[in-house]
């Protein structure tokens, strides 16, 4: 009888990091099996075109709409929460027992939910890497200057736009003098120039903050193409995967063009060595006396409606979970594994969403171009953090899609009135043609009250325990919202618009709380981190600063997940990069091994 295959690596998870960590591991000639939850092939361009088609048809064009999602491997989505007067109601996938919702989304299929990203891809500031210096949050074991090298590695593997300049001037960003970005930044919208002609060089002031806050739009980096810039990689320039942005207004979750990157672009690059298995739910790790992660087992199902599966092992030199930060988790909670520290799971993180909207007196143009290609950075840094959450603001393109739902809604409510041809034509236009979204992303603080459990009583299709979720918003970033909707009533005044932001326990706002006498609403970023969180010392991290497992020498967590703190920036290019210097400690540790092996097998001889 044959035993279970075995793999110099196995990566659980086949998204952001772990297409990443696989292609590094795979070029250095390493045999890696790639075991993803969700459905999906390595044929890119027709599970594209698949996509494409299902979110044309879809009723609710909602992040997980395009993806073909299953049963077995059930995605979390927006439309699984519901506010009211007496709160938030949950259904779907994840268990919501804390007191406010944990309000993202996240995709289990091949790509995972570097497919419906938004393609924002900030570097953190150097002094999110310190957090708890200001008594809020905690640091991290390694700072800017140890990740920088691998920011600008990730930047060149997922093809980011952007201009170096401006991130040196305007937001402090220590970047080498001879570096440019692979591709020259994408233009801004016209609500982004508006805006900028109305508030470049005033100021704005924060009720946390003695001095008031200079105010300058700028230029977000993406990763979508935009012109390669020849003088990239010391002139050798940069060829981009996919063609240059086209100005479609559904980047999430889907771009038609393929300009945004996905995890997709990254495994088209993988090498034979690479192995993608999907449908298969990793749902138990084994580990020996010593710690060592022995073998990994997983459910392969076929149906996209059942849970029928057959059950398997495999087993592997190094393991890798990059199955997103619940999932890691929960993966790690079913295994037992990692609990010296009692923090798996807990200081879970997202950046709650702050929304103000508004009408301009002249039309803007919203709907062309990505979802926001602007923002205001100067509220991400500076000593009122102590105070209160830091945030930036994120100039949205998109009218009041996010904050209200789509356009097609006043189109039905003016049918309803009898408002047809010209006359509604007219209407549209002048209502949709000057609507924008203000953004304040706020950074939530690591919190072991917030985490992911199990609930052993709520089993999935095949059988496994569903995650609960206990969430919670502290004071700290409260007084971040509070310190954003001043910032953003400014804001409104200086562009002499009409604010039409309004908080209320209804449906549509889950994520309703009233704080200090005010009402507000957030919505979730689908920036999920925090619960197998990285430190100095195995009695209060689940990972060192390698995202390798203080307990299981050959197990590493990578992923948000690992994140101490997130900052104010999308974390996206931040776990590329951690990825990436996961993936160079992990082939240093392979070939210790085979070290190891080839000078006993003397000493035998």
């Amino acid at each position: 009888m044959r035993g279970p295959q075995r793999y110099d690596v196995v990566v659980v998870g086949a998204g952001f990091a772990g297409s990443l960590v696989a292609k590094a591991l795979g070029e250095r000639g390493w045999r890696v099996l790639v075991l993803e939850a969700g459905a999906g092939t390595r044929d890119a361009w027709q599970d594209h075109q698949d996509a494409v088609r299902a979110f044309h048809t879809a009723v609710a064009k909602t992040p997980t709409a395009p993806y073909r999602t299953t049963a077995a491997a059930p995605s979390p989505d927006v439309l699984d929460l519901t506010g009211g007067r007496d709160g938030f109601q949950a259904h779907g996938y994840l268990l919501q027992r804390g007191a406010l919702p944990y309000a993202s989304p996240y995709l289990r299929v091949n790509g995972g939910s570097g497919n419906a990203w938004t393609g924002l891809a900030l570097r953190m500031h150097p002094e999110d890497f310190r957090a708890g210096e200001f008594g809020h949050g905690r640091n991290w074991p390694i700072g800017y200057a140890d990740l920088e090298p691998y920011y600008r590695l990730a930047e060149g593997e997922i093809g980011v736009a952007a201009d170096v300049e401006e991130q040196r001037g305007a937001i402090g960003l220590p970047v080498p003098e001879d570096y440019v970005f692979p591709m020259h930044g994408l233009p801004r919208s016209y609500l982004d120039a508006v805006l900028a002609e109305a508030v470049d060089g005033c100021h704005a002031r924060d009720p946390y903050q003695d001095q008031p806050t200079e105010l300058r739009v700028v230029g977000t980096p993406q990763a979508r193409n935009g012109p390669p810039n020849p003088a990239y990689d010391h002139g050798r320039g940069y060829r981009p995967d996919g063609h240059r942005c086209a100005g479609y207004a559904s980047c999430v979750p889907i771009c038609p063009e393929q300009a945004k990157y996905t995890p997709m672009k990254t495994q088209a690059r993988w090498p034979a060595t690479v192995t993608l298995r999907t449908r298969a739910v990793v749902n138990r790790l084994r580990a020996t006396s010593t710690g060592r992660v022995s073998e990994i087992c997983y459910q392969l199902y076929r149906d996209d409606t059942g849970g029928e599966h057959t059950s398997h092992t495999v087993e592997a030199d190094m393991v890798v979970l990059a199955a997103h930060a619940i999932e890691n988790a929960k993966l790690l909670l079913v295994s037992g594994l990692a609990t010296r520290s009692d923090q798996v799971g807990r200081n879970l993180m997202d950046h709650p969403a702050l929304l103000t909207w508004g009408l301009t007196r002249e039309p803007i143009g919203p709907y062309r171009g990505p979802g926001s290609t602007s923002g205001i950075e100067g509220f991400r840094f500076g000593p009122a953090r102590r105070r209160r959450a830091p945030f930036r603001v994120e100039i949205g393109n998109w009218g009041w899609n996010w904050a209200l739902g789509p356009p097609d809604r006043d189109v039905a409510d003016l049918l309803r009135q009898n408002v047809f041809g010209k006359r509604l034509r007219q209407v549209l236009a002048d209502r949709i043609g000057r609507r924008f979204t203000l953004q304040f992303e706020i950074e939530q603080e690591a919190d072991p009250a917030n985490r992911v459990t199990l609930a052993p009583d709520h089993r999935d299709r095949l059988g496994n325990p569903r995650p609960a979720l206990h969430y919670r918003l502290s004071d700290h970033v409260k007084r971040g919202m509070v310190a954003a909707k001043q910032v953003s009533d400014q804001l409104f005044a200086l562009l002499d618009a009409e604010d039409h932001t309004e908080y209320r326990p209804v449906a549509g706002m889950p994520g309703y709380l009233e704080f200090e006498g005010q009402s507000f609403c957030y919505r979730g970023a689908g920036h999920g981190g925090g619960t197998h969180i990285m430190g100095g010392s195995p009695h209060d991290s689940v990972v060192n600063q390698w995202q390798q497992c203080w307990d299981h020498p050959n197990l590493y967590a990578v992923g948000c997940g690992s994140m101490p703190s997130l900052g104010t920036s999308n974390p996206s290019l931040t776990m590329a990069a951690l990825a990436l210097r996961s993936a160079e400690h992990l082939d240093r540790a392979l070939l210790a091994t085979r070290t190891c092996v080839t000078a006993t097998k003397e000493v035998l001889r």
